[in-house]
């Protein structure tokens, strides 16, 4: 692509992207604030609000990063106090004042629900917590991040093996059954949740440069590449036992290229040479490996179980993850195509995910490119964190 092109290119996607973000994602979460404190649980694919749905922590921490995030790019005050909207219920409610870390799920009123200490709770917590701090400057969020990150660091981290447990109890002592959702594999320790602690342990060493934390981040960066990572393949293995030996699992190409850019913003969060050098080197094989599920109309396939079927459905997420994913490989890995498969990648979004009447997000399309009506437009896991990021990205992409 020209370089005229291609800036006339960015300027549209820009402007589409940002036209998304203001008239179809922000309207459509204002609806799940809960007047009397926090928000509902769930909008079901039809559109109907459940006042009476369990409220879940991942939900509410993204909900809480999402507006932090949102105020700091664009300083609007309905941004600003819908972030302290989450803030005050998040660690009223979401945080225990007891044990210390972060409750999985409440029910419809704020009472406990499912009281597990699962990693990834933690780990939004903590990542939610510090960009409200980021964007505010308020202390509670700050000492309540940091309380988190201790508890993680006291519980969850593994001190013979390295690496954090998946999930422990309320009281911290071990679980049977550690699965962070029922479609994942009960193990002791997963992808997902370690990739998602380094994200939210990055960014509180943003706000709070303490050198130990900073050894937690290079230390997450070198699990990422040493444990997780098939270099055979340059996808990532997605479940372990205790020792790291590896769960079969499949491959999900979502996760490939989120991490690709993930792991590099990480590292750069830290300003060393070494470890940024070594995240891009990371990043290139965990690119190439998730581009491997990119198709024709330039959307990306979910995922590769692991008796070799394929699930060709596309999912919101990852059509979001490509968007980003893609334009790093362009920005940081000195990938020309980057671009272009961005764009090819935001118009299938455009095209087919976006709900234009209802608001939001589709969960996901099938192969034709039909939206499921069943899915959930917001609940337990479809979050205003995956889209809202993709956006700032985008719209951030040549600061």
């Amino acid at each position: 692509m020209a370089e005229n092109g291609l800036f006339v290119g960015a300027d549209k996607m820009m402007k589409d992207v940002h036209d998304v973000l203001e008239h179809n994602i922000l309207p459509f979460w204002e609806r799940l604030k809960d007047p009397q404190g926090g928000f509902f649980g769930r909008i079901t694919g039809d559109g109907t609000l459940q006042e009476d749905a369990p409220r879940g922590a991942v939900l509410n921490a993204r909900i809480l990063w999402t507006y932090s995030a949102l105020y700091r790019r664009f300083n609007r005050k309905e941004h600003l106090i819908m972030a302290v909207h989450a803030k005050d219920y998040f660690v009223s409610h979401f945080m225990d004042h007891k044990y210390g870390g972060v409750y999985w799920s409440l029910d419809a009123r704020g009472k406990r629900l499912v009281d597990k200490a699962q990693l990834y709770a933690q780990a939004f917590g903590i990542y939610a917590l510090s960009e409200f701090f980021a964007a505010t400057g308020d202390d509670e969020a700050l000492k309540a991040a940091i309380n988190i990150y201790y508890i993680v660091e006291r519980h969850f981290a593994d001190t013979v093996h390295g690496g954090y447990i998946e999930a422990l109890g309320r009281d911290f002592k071990p679980l049977e059954d550690m699965r962070l959702s029922p479609r994942d594999v009960n193990c002791a320790k997963t992808m997902n949740s370690h990739l998602h602690l380094l994200e939210g342990y990055a960014n509180l060493y943003r706000i709070w440069p303490d050198p130990v934390l900073r050894d937690r981040v290079v230390n997450l960066l070198d699990i990422l590449e040493t444990k997780m990572t098939d270099h055979a393949t340059g996808h990532l293995e997605l479940y372990f036992d205790r020792d790291w030996t590896v769960i079969p699992g499949g491959v999900s190409f979502g996760h490939d290229i989120e991490t690709s850019w993930l792991a590099q913003e990480c590292a750069m969060a830290v300003r060393d040479f070494r470890t940024v050098e070594r995240a891009r080197a990371l990043a290139r094989r965990l690119y190439a490996a998730g581009l491997e599920g990119i198709r024709r109309d330039g959307s990306l396939i979910c995922e590769v179980k692991p008796d070799g079927t394929v699930v060709n459905d596309r999912h919101w997420w990852v059509q979001a993850e490509s968007v980003v994913g893609n334009l790093w490989a362009w920005k940081y890995l000195s990938v020309p195509e980057g671009f272009e498969r961005a764009q090819k990648a935001w118009g299938y979004i455009s095209d087919r995910i976006v709900d234009r009447d209802g608001g939001e997000w589709w969960w996901y399309c099938d192969a034709e490119g039909e939206p499921s009506f069943l899915a959930d437009k917001a609940g337990e896991w479809k979050c205003p964190y995956h889209d809202v990021r993709m956006c700032l990205q985008v719209l951030g992409i040549f600061d």
